[in-house]
């Protein structure tokens, strides 16, 4: 790539952006983001970036004000220093449930933070999988909206299911998302149908498909505390299904999402690396990682050859 191009790791996942930088056979840019010690982050570049495009890979996953404060700071001290333009890579993009009022007197987050990072000086967004494909919407730069099924397909789906295996969707609104994956193996679709009462907690109440006899893949954006996930693998389970597994882009695995997952008939729950797995996620055996590093990587380098990324979209 043309030496203008310049990829800065924020502290959320220097993993993920470093495995971004190999794959594009270029180094990180120098810069340091540290801390007072009153809490106040501070971000310093130690190398010219006038007029140079630049890129800051950025999860703005837990703690998640802090995230998305240093994904400010960076944008703000990037224009200061006259980089040529600004690409914001958030592979996890934070407050993207809080989409819409759902309820009187309530905010919309998602656009809020789309206005902060505009405000910042960002001229581009790279996101994978929102939570809400309509966040694009509140943005008036160009986004890009990756999705992750590319991935999964090629480096764990193709490799262990076949066309005899069920794909399902935790919930209505993920049908479409489930769909997707049964018509590239060819398989067939199933649905849980629930109720959620209240945030974080859902109950089954029943199934609609054929899964008695199957393997069967539930489909999903994001697991948080895996309360929804464990209550369909036990619905999955009851009505007769040989093996269940998870497939979701984003493992946030918050509060008991660990422990849910390993008391729960699930055989795996394979996740990207958008987010860095939590020490209890690491800890259990049954949750795996793949690396959305190629896919990220390849948006890049597209971004700056002016070429096309819709072929990377599905």
């Amino acid at each position: 790539m043309n030496k203008k191009v310049t990829l800065f790791a924020g502290s959320a996942n220097p993993e993920l952006a470093q495995a971004i930088a190999s794959y594009l056979e270029m180094p990180l840019g120098k810069a340091k983001m540290t801390r007072f010690s009153d809490g106040e982050s501070f971000c310093e570049i130690y190398e010219n970036v006038r007029g140079v495009e630049t890129f800051v890979i950025q999860p703005t996953c837990a703690p998640t004000n802090d995230h998305v404060m240093e994904l400010l700071i960076w944008a703000d001290t990037l224009r200061r220093a006259s980089a040529g333009s600004i690409t914001a890579v958030i592979p996890y993009y934070g407050y993207a449930r809080q989409d819409r009022k759902v309820a009187p007197r309530t905010p919309i987050t998602s656009k809020l933070v789309a206005d902060l990072i505009q405000a910042a000086g960002v001229d581009r967004v790279v996101s994978v999988e929102l939570h809400a494909s309509q966040i694009q919407g509140f943005f008036n730069i160009p986004f890009d909206h990756l999705f992750a099924m590319p991935v999964m397909l090629e480096d764990y789906l193709r490799k262990h299911f076949d066309a005899q295996s069920v794909f399902v969707s935790p919930d209505a609104g993920g049908v479409e998302r489930a769909r997707a994956y049964s018509k590239r193996l060819n398989a067939s679709l199933a649905i849980i149908d629930k109720r959620r009462e209240r945030a974080n907690v859902s109950e089954v109440m029943h199934l609609i498909g054929d899964v008695r006899g199957k393997e069967c893949i539930i489909i999903d954006d994001m697991i948080d505390t895996a309360g929804t996930l464990c209550g369909a693998a036990r619905a999955l389970a009851d009505n007769g299904a040989t093996k269940v597994v998870a497939v979701a882009t984003h493992g946030v695995f918050s509060g008991p999402a660990a422990q849910r997952i390993a008391e729960s008939p699930l055989h795996e729950v394979v996740v990207t690396d958008s987010i860095p797995l939590s020490p209890a996620a690491k800890a259990c055996p049954k949750i795996k990682q793949v690396s959305i590093a190629r896919l990220l990587g390849e948006a890049i380098r597209r971004i700056h050859n002016s070429d096309s990324v819709s072929s990377l979209f599905a």
